[in-house]
Protein backbone atom coordinates (compact mmCIF):
# COMPACT_ATOMS: atom_id res chain seq x y z
CA UNK A 1 0.00 0.00 0.00
CA UNK A 2 1.11 3.57 -0.67
CA UNK A 3 1.23 6.41 1.85
CA UNK A 4 -1.42 8.41 -0.06
CA UNK A 5 -3.80 8.70 2.91
CA UNK A 6 -1.24 9.14 5.70
CA UNK A 7 -1.15 12.93 5.75
CA UNK A 8 -4.61 13.68 4.38
CA UNK A 9 -7.68 14.59 6.41
CA UNK A 10 -10.55 12.44 5.09
CA UNK A 11 -14.21 13.11 5.85
CA UNK A 12 -16.47 10.09 5.34
CA UNK A 13 -20.13 11.13 5.33
CA UNK A 14 -22.18 8.13 6.41
CA UNK A 15 -19.02 6.77 8.00
CA UNK A 16 -20.99 5.39 10.93
CA UNK A 17 -23.22 3.37 8.59
CA UNK A 18 -22.97 -0.04 6.96
CA UNK A 19 -20.62 0.70 4.05
CA UNK A 20 -19.02 3.53 6.02
CA UNK A 21 -17.70 1.13 8.64
CA UNK A 22 -15.81 -0.81 5.98
CA UNK A 23 -14.48 2.38 4.36
CA UNK A 24 -13.19 3.82 7.65
CA UNK A 25 -11.62 0.46 8.53
CA UNK A 26 -9.92 0.43 5.12
CA UNK A 27 -8.62 3.96 5.69
CA UNK A 28 -7.15 2.95 9.05
CA UNK A 29 -5.39 -0.01 7.44
CA UNK A 30 -3.92 2.39 4.88
CA UNK A 31 -2.40 4.52 7.63
CA UNK A 32 -4.87 7.43 7.53
CA UNK A 33 -4.46 9.34 10.80
CA UNK A 34 -7.32 11.82 10.36
CA UNK A 35 -10.60 10.02 9.59
CA UNK A 36 -13.51 12.34 10.33
CA UNK A 37 -17.12 11.13 10.48
CA UNK A 38 -19.85 13.79 10.79
CA UNK A 39 -22.58 12.47 13.10
CA UNK A 40 -26.24 13.26 12.34
CA UNK A 41 -26.67 14.64 15.87
CA UNK A 42 -24.03 17.29 15.12
CA UNK A 43 -24.41 17.90 11.38
CA UNK A 44 -27.60 17.52 9.34
CA UNK A 45 -26.05 17.27 5.89
CA UNK A 46 -29.30 18.24 4.20
CA UNK A 47 -28.90 21.73 5.70
CA UNK A 48 -26.46 24.20 4.16
CA UNK A 49 -25.48 25.79 7.48
CA UNK A 50 -24.54 22.40 8.93
CA UNK A 51 -22.53 21.52 5.82
CA UNK A 52 -20.61 24.80 6.05
CA UNK A 53 -19.96 24.20 9.74
CA UNK A 54 -18.75 20.68 9.01
CA UNK A 55 -16.23 21.98 6.46
CA UNK A 56 -15.04 24.69 8.83
CA UNK A 57 -14.74 22.29 11.79
CA UNK A 58 -13.19 19.32 10.01
CA UNK A 59 -11.12 21.02 7.29
CA UNK A 60 -10.96 17.95 5.02
CA UNK A 61 -8.58 17.39 2.14
CA UNK A 62 -10.85 14.65 0.76
CA UNK A 63 -14.58 13.96 1.17
CA UNK A 64 -15.95 10.47 0.52
CA UNK A 65 -19.72 10.98 0.36
CA UNK A 66 -21.49 7.78 1.40
CA UNK A 67 -24.41 9.26 3.36
CA UNK A 68 -27.79 8.57 1.75
CA UNK A 69 -31.49 8.26 2.44
CA UNK A 70 -32.01 4.78 1.04
CA UNK A 71 -34.01 1.55 1.32
CA UNK A 72 -35.53 -1.32 -0.60
CA UNK A 73 -38.47 -1.23 -3.04
CA UNK A 74 -41.02 -0.72 -0.25
CA UNK A 75 -39.16 2.22 1.28
CA UNK A 76 -38.64 3.79 -2.15
CA UNK A 77 -42.36 3.56 -2.90
CA UNK A 78 -43.32 5.09 0.46
CA UNK A 79 -40.75 7.93 0.50
CA UNK A 80 -40.04 9.02 -3.11
CA UNK A 81 -40.12 12.74 -2.35
CA UNK A 82 -38.01 12.42 0.79
CA UNK A 83 -35.43 10.22 -0.93
CA UNK A 84 -35.20 12.63 -3.88
CA UNK A 85 -34.88 15.78 -1.77
CA UNK A 86 -32.49 14.52 0.89
CA UNK A 87 -30.11 12.80 -1.51
CA UNK A 88 -30.07 15.70 -3.95
CA UNK A 89 -29.58 18.40 -1.31
CA UNK A 90 -26.87 16.49 0.54
CA UNK A 91 -24.82 15.79 -2.54
CA UNK A 92 -25.23 19.06 -4.43
CA UNK A 93 -24.45 21.23 -1.41
CA UNK A 94 -21.52 19.08 -0.24
CA UNK A 95 -19.91 19.34 -3.67
CA UNK A 96 -20.52 23.08 -3.99
CA UNK A 97 -19.13 23.81 -0.53
CA UNK A 98 -16.24 21.45 -1.17
CA UNK A 99 -15.39 23.55 -4.22
CA UNK A 100 -15.69 26.79 -2.24
CA UNK A 101 -13.48 25.38 0.53
CA UNK A 102 -10.97 24.26 -2.12
CA UNK A 103 -10.72 20.63 -1.02
CA UNK A 104 -8.39 18.36 -2.95
CA UNK A 105 -10.92 15.71 -4.00
CA UNK A 106 -14.59 14.74 -3.70
CA UNK A 107 -15.71 11.13 -4.12
CA UNK A 108 -19.43 10.98 -5.00
CA UNK A 109 -21.09 7.60 -4.49
CA UNK A 110 -23.94 7.01 -6.92
CA UNK A 111 -26.17 3.96 -7.28
CA UNK A 112 -27.02 1.21 -9.72
CA UNK A 113 -30.59 2.61 -9.50
CA UNK A 114 -29.41 5.49 -11.71
CA UNK A 115 -29.32 3.19 -14.76
CA UNK A 116 -32.26 3.06 -17.19
CA UNK A 117 -34.92 0.44 -16.48
CA UNK A 118 -34.09 -1.50 -19.65
CA UNK A 119 -30.30 -1.32 -19.83
CA UNK A 120 -28.48 -3.96 -21.92
CA UNK A 121 -26.66 -6.43 -19.65
CA UNK A 122 -23.96 -6.07 -18.49
CA UNK A 123 -24.55 -2.38 -17.70
CA UNK A 124 -21.83 -0.28 -19.30
CA UNK A 125 -21.22 3.18 -17.83
CA UNK A 126 -21.84 4.83 -21.20
CA UNK A 127 -25.46 3.56 -21.11
CA UNK A 128 -26.39 5.59 -18.04
CA UNK A 129 -28.22 8.27 -20.08
CA UNK A 130 -30.04 5.89 -22.43
CA UNK A 131 -33.42 5.93 -20.67
CA UNK A 132 -35.46 6.57 -17.51
CA UNK A 133 -34.70 4.56 -14.34
CA UNK A 134 -37.02 1.87 -12.99
CA UNK A 135 -40.03 3.72 -11.59
CA UNK A 136 -40.03 2.47 -7.99
CA UNK A 137 -36.58 3.91 -7.27
CA UNK A 138 -36.27 6.58 -9.99
CA UNK A 139 -36.41 9.59 -7.61
CA UNK A 140 -33.48 8.21 -5.59
CA UNK A 141 -31.56 7.16 -8.69
CA UNK A 142 -32.04 10.51 -10.45
CA UNK A 143 -31.03 12.51 -7.38
CA UNK A 144 -27.79 10.54 -7.23
CA UNK A 145 -27.23 10.84 -10.98
CA UNK A 146 -27.29 14.64 -10.70
CA UNK A 147 -24.03 14.35 -8.74
CA UNK A 148 -22.44 12.94 -11.89
CA UNK A 149 -23.63 15.99 -13.86
CA UNK A 150 -22.35 18.29 -11.13
CA UNK A 151 -19.00 16.49 -10.88
CA UNK A 152 -18.41 16.68 -14.62
CA UNK A 153 -19.52 20.29 -14.97
CA UNK A 154 -17.47 21.44 -11.96
CA UNK A 155 -14.41 19.66 -13.34
CA UNK A 156 -14.95 21.41 -16.68
CA UNK A 157 -15.56 24.92 -15.32
CA UNK A 158 -13.60 25.00 -12.06
CA UNK A 159 -11.06 22.20 -12.36
CA UNK A 160 -12.66 20.62 -9.28
CA UNK A 161 -11.60 17.00 -8.81
CA UNK A 162 -14.86 15.15 -8.16
CA UNK A 163 -15.25 11.52 -9.24
CA UNK A 164 -18.45 9.48 -9.49
CA UNK A 165 -18.72 5.78 -8.62
CA UNK A 166 -21.67 3.43 -9.20
CA UNK A 167 -21.77 0.59 -6.66
CA UNK A 168 -24.16 -2.29 -7.23
CA UNK A 169 -26.35 -3.67 -4.40
CA UNK A 170 -24.34 -4.23 -1.20
CA UNK A 171 -24.57 -6.99 1.38
CA UNK A 172 -22.47 -8.28 4.27
CA UNK A 173 -22.10 -8.42 8.06
CA UNK A 174 -23.47 -5.27 9.70
CA UNK A 175 -26.15 -4.72 7.03
CA UNK A 176 -29.50 -3.10 7.82
CA UNK A 177 -32.00 -5.79 8.88
CA UNK A 178 -34.91 -3.45 9.66
CA UNK A 179 -37.82 -4.83 7.57
CA UNK A 180 -39.15 -1.30 6.96
CA UNK A 181 -36.03 -0.19 5.09
CA UNK A 182 -33.75 -3.18 4.40
CA UNK A 183 -32.68 -4.42 0.99
CA UNK A 184 -33.42 -7.86 -0.38
CA UNK A 185 -30.61 -10.00 1.12
CA UNK A 186 -30.97 -8.92 4.78
CA UNK A 187 -34.78 -8.96 4.41
CA UNK A 188 -34.71 -12.57 3.19
CA UNK A 189 -32.19 -13.67 5.83
CA UNK A 190 -34.35 -12.18 8.57
CA UNK A 191 -37.49 -13.83 7.19
CA UNK A 192 -35.86 -17.26 7.13
CA UNK A 193 -34.17 -17.04 10.54
CA UNK A 194 -37.31 -15.60 12.17
CA UNK A 195 -39.44 -18.32 10.56
CA UNK A 196 -37.16 -21.02 11.94
CA UNK A 197 -37.32 -19.48 15.40
CA UNK A 198 -41.12 -19.10 15.38
CA UNK A 199 -41.82 -22.45 13.70
CA UNK A 200 -43.58 -20.81 10.74
CA UNK A 201 -44.32 -23.11 7.83
CA UNK A 202 -43.68 -20.60 5.04
CA UNK A 203 -42.06 -17.32 4.10
CA UNK A 204 -43.53 -14.76 1.72
CA UNK A 205 -41.41 -13.09 -0.97
CA UNK A 206 -42.24 -10.09 -3.12
CA UNK A 207 -42.77 -10.36 -6.87
CA UNK A 208 -42.22 -13.33 -9.16
CA UNK A 209 -38.59 -14.19 -8.42
CA UNK A 210 -37.75 -13.98 -12.13
CA UNK A 211 -35.80 -10.71 -12.06
CA UNK A 212 -32.03 -10.74 -11.59
CA UNK A 213 -29.67 -8.78 -9.38
CA UNK A 214 -25.96 -8.38 -8.79
CA UNK A 215 -24.53 -8.08 -5.29
CA UNK A 216 -21.13 -7.01 -3.98
CA UNK A 217 -19.75 -7.78 -0.53
CA UNK A 218 -19.51 -4.49 1.37
CA UNK A 219 -15.84 -4.94 2.26
CA UNK A 220 -15.05 -5.39 -1.45
CA UNK A 221 -17.06 -2.30 -2.38
CA UNK A 222 -15.13 -0.30 0.23
CA UNK A 223 -11.85 -1.48 -1.28
CA UNK A 224 -13.03 -0.34 -4.72
CA UNK A 225 -13.99 3.09 -3.38
CA UNK A 226 -10.61 3.52 -1.67
CA UNK A 227 -8.66 2.41 -4.74
CA UNK A 228 -10.62 4.95 -6.82
CA UNK A 229 -10.04 7.66 -4.21
CA UNK A 230 -6.31 7.05 -4.40
CA UNK A 231 -5.79 6.39 -8.11
CA UNK A 232 -8.70 7.74 -10.22
CA UNK A 233 -9.04 11.40 -11.17
CA UNK A 234 -11.25 11.39 -14.25
CA UNK A 235 -14.68 12.66 -15.35
CA UNK A 236 -16.27 9.35 -16.39
CA UNK A 237 -18.53 7.34 -14.05
CA UNK A 238 -17.12 3.99 -12.92
CA UNK A 239 -19.04 0.86 -11.89
CA UNK A 240 -18.10 -0.88 -8.64
CA UNK A 241 -19.44 -4.41 -8.85
CA UNK A 242 -18.81 -8.13 -8.77
CA UNK A 243 -19.71 -8.78 -12.41
CA UNK A 244 -22.34 -11.50 -12.02
CA UNK A 245 -26.13 -11.77 -11.81
CA UNK A 246 -28.48 -14.09 -9.95
CA UNK A 247 -32.26 -14.39 -10.13
CA UNK A 248 -34.18 -13.53 -6.99
CA UNK A 249 -35.67 -17.05 -7.06
CA UNK A 250 -32.19 -18.60 -6.97
CA UNK A 251 -31.13 -16.12 -4.29
CA UNK A 252 -34.08 -17.10 -2.07
CA UNK A 253 -33.27 -20.79 -2.55
CA UNK A 254 -29.63 -20.17 -1.55
CA UNK A 255 -30.64 -18.30 1.60
CA UNK A 256 -33.21 -20.95 2.49
CA UNK A 257 -30.53 -23.62 2.17
CA UNK A 258 -27.83 -21.71 4.08
CA UNK A 259 -30.17 -20.76 6.96
CA UNK A 260 -31.68 -24.25 7.17
CA UNK A 261 -35.29 -23.09 6.73
CA UNK A 262 -37.36 -26.07 5.68
CA UNK A 263 -40.73 -24.51 4.93
CA UNK A 264 -42.54 -23.28 1.84
CA UNK A 265 -41.61 -20.26 -0.29
CA UNK A 266 -44.68 -18.26 -1.35
CA UNK A 267 -44.45 -15.53 -4.01
CA UNK A 268 -46.69 -12.46 -3.88
CA UNK A 269 -47.10 -11.46 -7.52
CA UNK A 270 -49.08 -8.36 -6.57
CA UNK A 271 -45.84 -6.79 -5.27
CA UNK A 272 -43.40 -5.17 -7.73
CA UNK A 273 -40.28 -6.91 -9.01
CA UNK A 274 -38.35 -3.70 -9.69
CA UNK A 275 -35.81 -3.49 -12.50
CA UNK A 276 -35.89 -6.60 -14.75
CA UNK A 277 -32.13 -7.30 -14.69
CA UNK A 278 -29.03 -5.88 -13.03
CA UNK A 279 -25.46 -6.82 -13.80
CA UNK A 280 -22.55 -4.41 -14.19
CA UNK A 281 -19.70 -4.30 -16.66
CA UNK A 282 -16.74 -3.97 -14.28
CA UNK A 283 -13.91 -3.59 -16.82
CA UNK A 284 -13.47 0.15 -16.37
CA UNK A 285 -12.69 -0.17 -12.63
CA UNK A 286 -10.21 -2.95 -13.36
CA UNK A 287 -8.47 -0.96 -16.09
CA UNK A 288 -8.42 2.45 -14.35
CA UNK A 289 -7.52 1.51 -10.79
CA UNK A 290 -7.08 -2.25 -10.62
CA UNK A 291 -10.24 -3.15 -8.73
CA UNK A 292 -11.77 -6.63 -8.79
CA UNK A 293 -14.24 -8.05 -6.27
CA UNK A 294 -12.67 -10.88 -4.23
CA UNK A 295 -15.42 -12.44 -2.07
CA UNK A 296 -17.31 -15.44 -3.47
CA UNK A 297 -21.06 -14.99 -3.19
CA UNK A 298 -21.85 -18.11 -1.14
CA UNK A 299 -18.99 -17.29 1.23
CA UNK A 300 -20.26 -13.73 1.69
CA UNK A 301 -23.85 -14.89 2.20
CA UNK A 302 -22.78 -17.36 4.90
CA UNK A 303 -20.78 -14.66 6.71
CA UNK A 304 -23.81 -12.33 6.57
CA UNK A 305 -26.18 -15.01 7.88
CA UNK A 306 -23.77 -15.94 10.70
CA UNK A 307 -23.48 -12.28 11.69
CA UNK A 308 -27.25 -11.86 11.83
CA UNK A 309 -27.80 -15.05 13.84
CA UNK A 310 -25.19 -13.90 16.36
CA UNK A 311 -26.39 -10.28 16.59
CA UNK A 312 -30.13 -10.39 15.91
CA UNK A 313 -31.26 -9.98 19.52
CA UNK A 314 -28.97 -6.98 20.05
CA UNK A 315 -30.01 -5.19 16.84
CA UNK A 316 -33.70 -5.98 17.39
CA UNK A 317 -33.54 -4.36 20.82
CA UNK A 318 -34.53 -7.32 22.97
Amino acid sequence: MSDFFEDRRVVVTGGAGFLGGYVTEGLRKRGCKDILVPQIEDYDLVKLDDINRMYEDMKPDIVIHLAAAVGGIGANREHPGEFFYKNLMMGVQLIEQGRIHEIEKFVAIGTVCAYPKFTPVPFKEDAIWDGYPEETNAPYGLAKKMLLVQSQSYRSQYGFNSIFLLPVNLYGPGDNFDPASSHVIPALIKKCVDAIESGAGHIECWGTGKVSREFIYAADAAEGILLATEHYNGPEPVNIGAGFEITIKTLVEKIVELTGFGGEIRWDGTKPDGQPRRCLDTRRARELFGFESQTKFDEGLKATIDWYVTNRKRISGY
